[in-house]
């Protein structure tokens, strides 16, 4: 892989947790020029002057053509507006095309498929599909599960002795916000050409490991329990869970039980220089977290 440090680096959603990650991760390996854009620039402004702030909002797609201006190399994260996100992301591809970029990274999802019903992985389905018949060169950053968003599911899991899910024996290979931050670093610095880069964790784990490694890092006995799609929903939904989020929290489940999320590769590593974090090493850091 080469060295593009000496680019201009331009980092989207900047003001995120991973976004405000992956600057610090280009800082940290030599970056020379970033470029931090956000719709918010006023809560950028602790990072002084090591990085360029710009203003670009992903429903303007004016702005992000000025935002892309300069801007060798970009990286596009995902946004939240799970119902637009689509047209969103087509329109940021557009800007950086008009603007000169040449190379994008992506951050989507593991084992994306179009289906209107799944708002995550339909999104990401027709990015990618607009994205590779760029004439530009693109690295798609596939992220596996947050590592960091099983933290509810353990304190709910470590306290009633359950961890309730709908992916029968499916496994995941989920991966830490941290290593997904340094991996979209690691290809704005190094990636070439057109590629896939599968970003996930160094095992894949069912419900079952998850419920063993509640247990022993809570000293606490925990059970799983595979149970339908259906009456996963209308339990998170009667704990309060928002009824579009259960959906969505499900979808991953009976995703995971398809295969589409037990994908394991070396791509962390390659990009980042070291292997991924393990779930057991995470929870070990974060005992405290368990607690609260």
């Amino acid at each position: 892989m080469s060295d593009f440090s000496n680019s201009t680096l331009g980092v989207t959603g900047a003001v995120g947790h991973l976004g405000r990650a992956v600057i610090t991760h280009l800082l940290a390996r030599g970056a020379k020029h970033v470029v931090a854009i956000t719709r918010e620039p006023a809560k950028l402004n602790d990072l002084g002057t090591r990085v360029e702030i710009r203003a670009g909002d992903f429903n303007d797609p004016a702005s992000l053509a000025k935002a892309f201006a300069g801007i060798d190399r970009l990286l596009i994260i995902s946004t939240d507006g799970l119902a637009t996100r689509t047209g969103q992301h087509v329109a940021a591809i557009d800007a950086a095309e008009t603007a000169g970029v040449k190379h994008i990274a992506y951050t989507g999802l593991t084992s994306p498929y179009p289906d209107p019903a799944g708002l995550v992985p339909d999104s990401h389905f027709w990015t990618e599909a607009r994205l590779t018949r760029s004439p530009l060169t693109w690295s798609i950053l596939r992220n596996n599960q947050y590592t960091d968003y099983l933290v509810p599911s353990a304190q709910h899991a470590i306290s009633s002795g359950q961890l309730f899910h709908a992916a029968g024996n499916g496994r995941r290979a989920y991966v830490t916000r941290e290593d997904c931050a340094a991996a979209a670093a690691g290809a704005l610095l190094t990636a070439e050409g057109r590629r896939v880069f599968d970003i996930g964790g160094p095992e894949a784990l069912s419900g079952d490991d998850l419920a063993a490694l509640f247990a022993a890092v809570s000293g606490r006995p925990v059970t799983a329990v595979s149970v339908p799609a259906g009456g996963l929903i209308a339990g998170l939904t009667q704990a309060g869970v928002p009824a579009e989020m259960a959906t969505i929290l499900t979808r991953f489940d009976t995703d995971a039980g398809k295969g589409y999320l037990a994908i394991l590769s070396g791509d962390v590593e390659e990009l980042t220089g070291k292997a991924p974090e393990s779930v057991a090493a995470y929870f070990a850091r974060n005992q405290a977290a368990l607690a609260a």
